[in-house]
């Protein structure tokens, strides 16, 4: 028997190891899993260059729980160690055997995957005793029995065990009472072992027993894992079927996906993998990180953020790099020349593909484009280079289901839209029901109108007017038809500028007070077959509220209320009527104030000429006082003007109903104002 301290320059490594070292507590039963594959890799590797002669037998690593005695072990059939090795190997901490091992047979060793000589240690995460029963595989090798509680004393004895190999004894901890769970075993082993290189059994498999009615355990050992996943299979000996069942492996409860893109390259890095694009049923359901990131088939991370670039997070599927940068958990990524050429080879494949797809099979490629330009427009924004390989297979998409590549559709609109001076217009829809008219009213204008219905799609709109010549993107909603893509010179108002203001009063007064909106009205010659009342908003504007709820920084944006312009139409006889009725009715009230407006602005200007060119101190009291006394006078007049106007409108059904009418149309009547709407309506047919 043997006792000693291992060798750590700290009084105790181990509290560090569980508080710094894993992220995760349930790393420890991949580490150990590994750690067998790896001793049963080495011993392969072994008889392949005649290294050792012996019979390799069943290559295997098996776990087993035992309740009752609060252990689970993990146990191969491998290289096993001597007690000198143990010495070296585990009683040094960060001294890998893997290292000295890669050395000696880096030109043929088998897929190994330790690295770091610290993975063992992570069994003291859930163990309060660990002990290591193993036998080298070398002739007249003795077993021995390696014991530690957690503290850098260690006791090494003499032992029994039949054949070669290691068993890894963990005492789990009170507080870890979790991992003598076989649910919880078994569900691990899926996550972190699914495609080890070696087998690995968990328990028997069972059947049901129509004796004891209940599924009994049979003698054949239950493989929790496949050693040869598609990844590492070359794409040729490959079906179709051959992927998507693999896909449903992965994603057992997932739809069918649009295609695959399977990676295979050595040089300048070693890097496998196959990346599924989903099949998108609506964005919301996306999610990220469904990449697997996978180490010699071992189960990493699905956070590969930094590997995978930002716009492929969306994509599932699975890579395997040896050559990844891991710390000593296998947890976390770190900044390595590597990692940024892996991210511009997957960005190449995924580009190359895409392209291929369109140009072998357009037709097919148009059918998926709905959940294609999701990842497409997310590259084109976050990464900027993405736009120019993803500009010859991107597509726009119209109101009616016609597909164009970008330069396809500028040849299509550049006659008809074409402003005056020399913009390309690009008007496009995001819901087809509620911008029904407006649509309309740009499609018998000659015009063609895109439908952005996705979630990013609006957002690349940013980037399209950078990269498009002279191009300016609108929703078709956004102004009245005449002022969407002005060719000539504004048509001028037939109304001289007291009866627009009339008219605009009479219905701004009545615009109804909704949370975070406003309403700002004018008066615009639109031609007699255009409605009479057009509620419109802002391109920019919204546009930067609609970029808010993608972007934190503009958060601001989406605190502002939204600004709507009511246009009434001019020519319209509905507001021609309006108006003369309001003029009709006020009239006599509104006279004596506009004499009195007329008197006091004449008296404003006289006071201004006189002050003109003086300096503040060179004006006395008297002559500030009576201008601001004519402002004054001025604002109440125009005060007792806007009530005039509003009393009058408040009684006016006709100016209600064109206000609810568009309201109506875009939305914005709810509740009591509906109401009112759908009574008023009814007297006003009876």
């Amino acid at each position: 028997m043997a006792k000693g301290n291992i060798g750590v320059t700290t009084e105790n490594i181990f509290p560090v190891i569980k508080k710094f070292l894993y992220s995760d507590h349930e790393i420890f039963l991949r580490e150990m899993v590994s750690n067998a594959v790896d001793a049963t890799q080495k011993l392969k590797t072994l008889s392949e260059r005649g290294d050792y002669n012996g019979e390799l037998g069943e290559l295997k690593v098996s776990i087993s729980l035992d309740k009752a005695a609060k252990t689970l072990t993990v146990s191969d059939n491998g290289i096993g160690m001597t007690e000198e090795e143990i010495d070296r190997y585990i009683n040094q901490i960060a001294f890998s055997g893997v290292t000295d091992f890669l050395d000696k047979y880096k030109d043929n060793a088998n897929q190994i995957i330790g690295h770091f000589g610290l993975g063992f240690y992570s069994s003291f995460m859930v163990s309060e005793r660990v002990d290591i029963i193993t036998r080298s595989y070398k002739e007249g090798s003795k077993a021995v029995k390696w014991s530690c509680d957690g503290s850098p004393e260690y006791e090494i004895t003499e032992t029994e065990k039949e054949g070669r190999g290691t068993d890894i004894v963990l005492h789990i901890a009170d507080d870890c009472q979790e991992f003598l769970e076989q649910g919880k075993i078994q569900e691990l082993l899926n996550k972190y072992c699914k495609f080890m290189t070696v087998p690995v059994a968990f328990g028997k498999k069972q059947e049901w027993s129509s004796e004891k009615k209940e599924m009994v355990d049979t003698e054949e050992d239950n493989i929790i894992n496949g050693t040869e996943p598609l990844w590492t299979k070359t794409p040729s000996s490959l079906s179709d079927e051959d992927y998507k069942s693999f896909y449903r492996t992965l994603y057992p409860m997932s739809d069918e996906p649009l295609f695959w893109i399977h990676l295979n390259v050595d040089y300048p890095f070693n890097l496998t993998g196959i990346l599924y694009f989903p099949r998108v049923k609506s964005n919301l359901e996306l999610q990220r990180n469904k990449i697997q990131l996978y180490c010699n088939q071992v189960f990493v991370t699905d956070q590969v953020e930094g590997i995978v670039p930002e716009f492929l997070t969306l994509l599932h599927g699975v890579i395997d790099s040896p050559d990844i940068p891991l710390n000593v958990s296998r947890s976390y990524l770190q900044s390595d020349a590597n990692v940024k050429k892996i991210s511009t080879y997957i960005t190449k494949k995924v580009a190359d593909r895409l392209k291929s797809l369109f140009n072998e099979n357009r037709k097919d490629y148009e059918e998926k484009w709905d959940s294609l330009k999701l990842f497409i427009n997310y590259g084109i924004l976050s990464q900027p280079d993405f736009y120019d390989r993803a500009k010859d297979f991107s597509l726009f998409k119209d109101i009616d289901g016609k597909y164009f590549t970008y330069e396809e559709y500028k040849e299509l609109i550049k006659s008809e839209q074409t402003d005056k001076d020399g913009n390309l217009i690009y008007l496009y829809a995001t819901d087809r029901e509620a911008q029904y008219t407006f649509i309309k009213t740009a499609q018998e204008k000659g015009y063609s109108v895109l439908y952005f219905d996705g979630d990013l799609d609006v957002a690349a709109v940013q980037v399209f007017e950078q990269k498009f010549e002279k191009s300016r993107f609108t929703r078709v909603d956004s102004d009245v038809i005449d002022r969407l893509i002005v060719k000539d010179d504004e048509k001028k108002n037939k109304l001289d500028a007291d009866k627009s203001a009339n008219l605009a009063e009479v219905f701004q007064s009545q615009m109804p007070a909704i949370d975070k909106m406003q309403f700002m009205v004018e008066v615009e010659p639109l031609g007699a077959e255009q409605k009479p009342v057009v509620i419109t908003q802002n391109e920019w504007m919204r546009r930067m509220k609609e970029m808010s709820r993608l972007q934190a920084g503009m958060s601001f944006y989406g605190e502002m209320p939204d600004s709507f312009g009511v246009v009434l139409n001019s020519d319209n006889e509905l507001i021609s009527r309006v108006l003369n009725d309001t003029e009709a009715a006020c009239a006599e009230k509104l006279s004596p104030i506009d004499n009195e407006l007329r008197g006091l602005e004449a008296r404003k200007a006289a006071l201004e000429q006189a002050q003109q060119g003086k300096k503040q101190e060179e004006i006395s009291q008297e002559q500030k006082d009576d201008l601001k006394a004519t402002n004054d006078s001025i604002s109440a007049q125009k005060d007792a003007r806007k009530k005039v106007l509003a009393d009058y409108a408040a009684g006016n059904d006709l100016i209600h109903q064109l206000i609810d009418l568009a309201l109506l149309q875009n939305g914005m009547l709810r509740g009591e104002a509906l109401d009112k709407f759908l009574s008023r309506s009814l007297n006003m047919i009876k």
